[in-house]
């Protein structure tokens, strides 16, 4: 709770501003997909747009191409990078994701994913980064999707799956997988006093 309080402290304005967007699929939640693919079209800004492969073993998963994102209403294909191998775990996803940032000098990036999977996906992120040596701004994009639509997967509500996500990050960290608290906190504290014009940005003339 205390985690997924602070991550939230960071305006989900900024994701505007980053130069990718990053999205990690998985349990049948195609609204994750169609989250990013509304902000990236939204948002000629943004310069990439990451797409982190599921887990083939998953009764929901479907191959990530180009066609499918089409056919979910991605029009704007140059920047797009595609995870090609399976990644059965967010911490496969998260190696991806780095591999990325350190091939194409990415400076900033926005993580979407579904509410409830928020925090350890973006504590998994966080170390991943940790260990390669790497720190930049990571702003949390939650998908709107209220919290009593039942996952594809398995039919189960973000209310249910909550308690779960708790106890996984709890034994993660102990594993070394996820960022501690300390470590959470620390790199917050050096977002805010090195990025505070990403965090909060004055509105452009004209913005209201």
């Amino acid at each position: 709770m205390k985690a997924l309080t602070v991550i939230l402290t960071l305006p989900q304005s900024a994701a505007d501003h980053v130069d990718a967007l990053v999205v990690a699929t998985g349990q049948g939640e195609e609204w994750r997909l169609t989250h990013a693919i509304r902000s990236w079209e939204a948002n000629p800004q943004l310069r990439h747009l990451f797409v982190a492969n599921g887990n083939p073993a998953e009764a929901t998963y479907v191959e990530v191409t180009l066609d499918y994102l089409r056919s979910l209403g991605l029009r704007r294909v140059e920047g797009v990078h595609l995870q090609a191998e399976p990644a059965p775990n967010t911490g496969r996803q998260a190696d991806w994701i780095v591999s990325q940032v350190q091939a194409r000098g990415i400076t900033s990036l926005a993580l979407t994913v579904s509410p409830y999977h928020l925090a350890r996906v973006y504590l998994t992120v966080l170390k991943a980064l940790g260990r390669s040596g790497l720190r930049l701004p990571v702003i949390p994009l939650p998908v709107a999707v209220s919290p009593g639509t039942p996952v594809p997967e398995t039919g189960a509500t973000a209310y249910d799956l909550v308690p779960g996500e708790v106890k996984r990050i709890l034994d993660y960290m102990r594993e070394g997988w996820v960022a501690t608290p300390a470590e959470l906190q620390e790199y917050l504290e050096w977002l805010w006093s090195r990025h505070e014009a990403l965090l909060v940005r004055s509105p452009s003339r004209g913005e209201t």
